[in-house]
């Protein structure tokens, strides 16, 4: 199992889930057909699933069945465009033998936000530790905006993530890091692990090189239990500091 980001627009990204040893690809939220195409063409594979996180059209916006002939399409409602699979929170379904994927259902950027768990199946020879494909729910050091749903439902949504394996990669919707990070720095000043994460952002693309680990280290909108940051929100109960915490985010300039 390989993940190839394919960045389109200004700061999304499509990815391809690669079966290295069948040279099958899912898509996860095309949204640029002819770059995820081309991207598919460079590594020489035939994509035979979509999987899209939410609707939102910088998401799922590639959908459109002419330029996947046949190919199932995952989301979790049929707001997507050319959904054929509608899934639910713990589903499971297999890309080829060797791709296996769990479904979690994270309700509130959209209330159809799922987040697919990929991992190699038991008969694959792959050493890949397993990736969620988080949409607009976890961004590195950062979450999605609340659009349709509460600051308990995000609270849930992230704790959700993180009872995946440790060493879990995440692979998120947008190239939001950098901002995350300053913001990150202005709550919790003191937070030693986001050294490790500054070095990261100066390499440039981010997506794929954290793990849920590090998100429980790094990620304030994980960390509301953190006296620091319970003391930058005013807050002390969880989901009140989770929504002090976006609206603080959502104002910040810094």
């Amino acid at each position: 199992m390989k993940v190839i980001p394919v960045p389109v627009r200004s700061d999304n990204y499509a990815y391809l889930i690669v079966d290295e040893e069948t040279k099958k690809a899912a898509a996860v939220d095309v949204y640029d057909v002819p770059k995820v195409q081309a991207a598919a063409k460079q590594a020489g594979v035939e994509i035979i699933a979509g999987l899209t996180t939410h609707h939102h059209h910088d998401h799922s916006g590639g959908n459109e069945a002419a330029a996947f002939p046949g190919v199932p399409m995952y989301a979790g409602s049929n707001k997507a465009p050319a959904a054929t699979n509608i899934v639910k929170d713990k589903d499971e379904f297999g890309i080829t033998e060797n791709i296996h994927v769990k479904c979690l259902a994270t309700p509130c950027h959209t209330q159809d936000s799922i987040c697919f768990h990929t991992f190699p199946s038991p008969t694959s020879s792959s050493k890949h530790p397993g990736g969620v494909f988080t949409g607009d729910t976890l961004f590195t050091a950062g979450c999605g905006r609340f659009f349709e749903g509460t600051a308990p439902e995000m609270h849930a949504a992230l704790s959700y993530l993180g009872t995946l394996p440790a060493q879990t990669i995440t692979y998120n919707g947008h190239e939001y890091t950098k901002g995350n990070l300053a913001f990150a720095k202005s709550v919790e000043p003191e937070n030693v692990a986001l050294e490790r994460l500054e070095k990261l952002v100066a390499e440039g693309q981010t997506t794929g090189k954290s793990t849920i680990a590090d998100e429980k280290e790094w990620n304030p909108f994980m960390r509301l239990d953190q006296p620091a940051i319970q003391k930058a929100t005013g807050k002390s109960e969880e989901s009140a500091v989770m929504n002090a915490l976006r609206e603080m985010k959502n104002n910040y300039r810094g």
